[in-house]
């Protein structure tokens, strides 16, 4: 495999943004569209391991839980809060909860015994510190019984055109997460299309399992657009998970629509029932 370089991911960027001017897919409303062949085989030559085009259905609200990581960041969120959300997750079979790493233990006491997994954040919001912080902190929390961790890249790294760096910040996480699933998060509201394409050639490279939209902490959350163009670059081979302002049923599809496989949602509940999308309980 050829070593990933400034010049390389130039020459990625400028072929997938100017293939998204093609037709669009008539399956995806506009929102997917397809590469070329060029295009693809570039990105399998620098690290993508599949390129997938997909034309995802949206499922019904009893099939939705599964695709929902029940979220509480906050961080004046307690205990009796944290309890609450994994007896949600409980009755509703969400897919995971995903919590601060100081409720890890917490959370695995009390799903213990049931399919929803504990998941949790490191390097949580700013993904500003060291690659061996990052992965302490991921060792730590498996120990405690996370089965999922949602990594914050170097933002500023990949900003200052470092990708070597972010390669290895990742890939530092993904070594101490052994078998568990590595999300990562983009925080693509600080992101321009060219480095959203950067990172997550970068993530498929490092091992990563996911790309992950939005911390829900930052200046905007997950987009249709975002998503879309998550999907595009990854292919069919890692999972697309959109965080950040999905509050209702109808917005969750759209994002499935557009490539999502994983929401990260704190009005779960209400995006699975006929209630109203509720009160906001953290930056989700």
């Amino acid at each position: 495999m050829s070593e990933i370089t400034p010049e390389i991911i130039d020459h990625i960027i400028s072929q997938v943004i100017s293939e998204m001017n093609l037709d669009p897919c008539p399956h995806c409303q506009g929102e997917v569209r397809p590469f070329s062949y060029d295009a693809a085989n570039d990105l399998v030559s620098f690290g993508a391991s599949r390129i997938g085009a997909v034309a995802p259905s949206c499922p019904p609200k009893y099939e939705m839980a599964r695709w929902i990581d029940h979220t509480l960041l906050k961080p004046d969120a307690t205990f009796e809060q944290i309890e609450k959300i994994c007896l949600e997750a409980r009755e509703n079979s969400f897919a995971s909860v995903c919590i601060n790493p100081t409720w890890v233990s917490d959370a695995y006491k009390i799903l213990r015994g049931s399919p929803v997994k504990v998941c949790t954040v490191i390097g949580f919001p700013l993904g500003a510190t060291l690659p061996e912080v990052k992965a302490a902190e991921t060792r730590q929390v498996i120990d405690r019984g996370a089965q999922e961790v949602d990594m914050v890249i170097n933002i500023g790294a990949l900003k200052s055109g470092m990708p070597d760096v972010v390669e290895h910040d990742i890939r530092s996480v993904v070594r101490a997460a052994g078998r568990r699933t590595v999300k990562v998060i983009l925080e693509t509201c600080l992101l321009t299309d060219e480095e959203k394409v950067t990172a997550c050639v970068i993530a498929q490279r490092a091992g990563a399992n996911f790309v992950k939209t939005s911390t829900g902490f930052s200046s905007g959350g997950a987009t249709v657009a975002d998503v879309a163009l998550m999907r595009k670059v990854v292919g069919a081979s890692m999972g697309v998970k959109a965080s950040g302002g999905v509050r209702s049923y109808e917005e969750a599809c759209k994002m499935v629509e557009a490539g999502a496989t994983r929401i990260g949602a704190s009005a779960s509940v209400a995006i699975v029932s006929n209630g109203k999308s509720g009160t906001r309980t953290d930056g989700y």
